[in-house]
């Protein structure tokens, strides 16, 4: 069958593609490999920013929705040194320009705005080829087959779209994550909950630490940040859930125990995250019928953009598009045209903070890095 805009990909940024492209009278459809919405968990908190994920949903319509979903708080920062002591601590008094949802919250507004049918789900892509004259089929898991005319992959890290466009592939970028949550934390774990206070925490050291948040209901949500190579974790069996924890708790003998009771008395497994990255600053020449956006695009170490600037890519195509229905080439000229340097800014400032986060000088140096921001504000 044939579609005018085909979306792979039902993440934040191909939901708001979707949903601006609604709005202008642009019919698309997204076809995302889950099964059904709640196939996952969503992951967890993002701060959603004045200067570009609040723009997008703006442009979506559906700010007034996002602000229902706000966590009142949660811009609340604390820096723990390793003995458990609190070196910075920034209140939340309501002016912050990056307000914290649920990421899954997020999602289902988005989900919600959509006609039915416009999500298809469980239709895993396998494979994309050009058909020549700007016209693209994509192959799904179950053989069958998708040509459109214009193609947008918004299919993450490992996109199989960008090979349409880009040789370039993810690389390990020398750090992973070890993800834990502690449920009714106010209850059951009051010692780790009081120090990760109202919004979120890091404990950091040279090469490791801990960035806790406290999310809907009290549950905190912890990554375990290791800056060791891929075949120190490979050794680690993770379908053995307590001695993984204890692998990974390890790595921090000697922190304060309210510290490493985030990683000891996790509720869930611990999951494994590494990190990956395509080229700072990774661009393609222009390829009729068919562009990327978010980490399919621009896939960077986590900086707080990445969601943001999924969604202000979707919302930006998706005004091109509105812009020049009739020359689809110069719309997705213009879109490129400003995500590139837009990705490669983001990619860069979020090497020089994981610098700060993890160099031989943390936590001092991040916290005179954030003190001499206020000071310029």
């Amino acid at each position: 069958m044939t579609t005018d805009v085909t979306i792979i990909g039902a993440g934040l940024g191909g939901l708001t593609l979707a949903r601006v492209l609604h709005l202008h009278g642009i019919p698309a459809t997204v076809y995302e490999a889950e099964t059904s919405p709640t196939a996952r968990a969503q992951g967890g908190m993002l701060d959603i920013h004045d200067y570009n994920g609040q723009l997008a949903l703006q442009a979506a319509g559906l700010i007034d929705e996002f602000r229902s979903l706000v966590l009142e708080g949660r811009q609340a920062m604390r820096i723990l040194d390793r003995d458990g002591t609190v070196l910075f601590d920034q209140p939340d008094d309501g002016t912050g320009g990056r307000p914290e949802v649920q990421r899954g919250e997020l999602r289902q507004i988005l989900l919600d705005s959509l006609p039915a049918g416009t999500v298809r789900w469980g239709r895993k892509v396998s494979s994309t080829r050009a058909l020549g004259e700007s016209r693209h089929e994509v192959t799904l898991a179950d053989g069958s087959t998708v040509v459109t005319s214009l193609l947008v992959g918004a299919d993450g890290a490992w996109s199989r779209v960008r090979p349409l466009l880009s040789a370039a592939t993810p690389e390990y970028a020398g750090r992973s994550y070890v993800e834990t949550y502690l449920f009714d934390g106010d209850a059951r774990h009051p010692a780790a909950a009081k120090a990760v206070g109202g919004g979120s925490l890091l404990a950091l050291a040279p090469s490791k630490g801990l960035q806790a948040h406290r999310e809907r209901g009290g549950t905190l949500h912890t990554y375990v940040a290791l800056t060791e190579a891929q075949d120190w974790f490979a050794a680690i069996d993770f379908t053995d859930a307590a001695a993984a924890t204890a692998r990974i708790a390890g790595e921090f003998d000697g922190w304060a125990p309210e510290l490493t009771a985030l990683i000891t008395d996790c509720d869930t497994a611990p999951a494994l995250r590494p990190l990956n990255a395509l080229p700072v600053g990774h661009r393609w020449d222009r390829v009729p019928g068919v562009t990327l956006l978010g980490d399919a695009a621009h896939l960077s170490v986590p900086n707080g953009e990445g969601a943001n600037l999924a969604m202000y890519d979707g919302a930006e195509l998706g005004k091109a598009i509105a812009e020049q229905p009739d020359d689809i080439e110069a719309a997705l000229t213009a879109y490129e045209q400003a995500m590139f340097p837009r990705g490669a800014e983001a990619a860069a400032e979020g090497i020089q903070l994981n610098e700060l986060l993890f160099d031989d000088h943390t936590p001092h140096s991040l916290i005179t890095a954030f003190t001499e921001a206020e000071q310029a504000s």
